[in-house]
């Protein structure tokens, strides 16, 4: 898919040109670029860059289903179930290896005991990122925030901490994942 037509895509859930809109838009195109970074930098991965890029502009899509007004977000659920929420709009529209990297990158993935033992309101199923590009979207998106300053790229150390919210086997994943992609963008 080329952008434009990955933007017809968040166009069948979201309004265009609204705050909303354009806090998805400016968030995902940053997550993405970090991601093409990786795969462009790290090529023993062999990831589908194509696919990296998509899944990078699309991961966030649930996030309009939740109630989260910092953000212009007016749905009824937590924030926590936006990835859920993403793999089901994408599966409807049958985009379904998007999907999974919707549910997969909250956090550094989250895997069924965590999801049982914090009582999330989130089936009781892993969601942690198998594919190397579900990983590298789920990485990538840890360095930037909707909720301010939307180009500025966190520090690893600030990305670690707010991953670490998530549990010690989070914290642990996502220090696996930056010894597979760190690249000198990232401080």
């Amino acid at each position: 898919m080329t952008d434009s037509q990955i933007e017809d895509v968040i166009a069948r859930f979201y309004e265009r040109n609204t705050n909303l809109w354009d806090i998805l838009l400016t968030h995902s195109k940053a997550v993405a670029n970090l991601a093409d970074a990786i795969v462009e930098q790290k090529p023993e991965l062999k990831a589908d860059r194509q696919f990296v890029h998509e899944a990078a502009m699309l991961h966030d899509v649930g996030i309009i289903m939740t109630d989260a007004p910092s953000i212009h977000c007016h749905g009824s659920l937590p924030y926590i179930c936006h990835g859920i929420m993403g793999r089901q709009m994408l599966e409807y529209i049958g985009l379904h290896r998007h999907a999974l990297v919707c549910e997969r990158h909250t956090g550094s993935g989250l895997s069924r005991d965590y999801i049982i033992k914090a009582d999330l309101p989130l089936p009781h199923r892993d969601m942690t990122p198998v594919s190397v590009e579900e990983q590298i979207v789920c990485y990538a998106d840890k360095f930037f925030s909707k909720s301010k300053a939307l180009n500025e790229m966190k520090s690893f150390d600030r990305a670690f901490k707010s991953v670490s919210k998530y549990g010690d086997e989070s914290a642990l994943r996502f220090q696996q994942m930056d010894a597979l992609f760190r690249i000198p963008l990232i401080k």
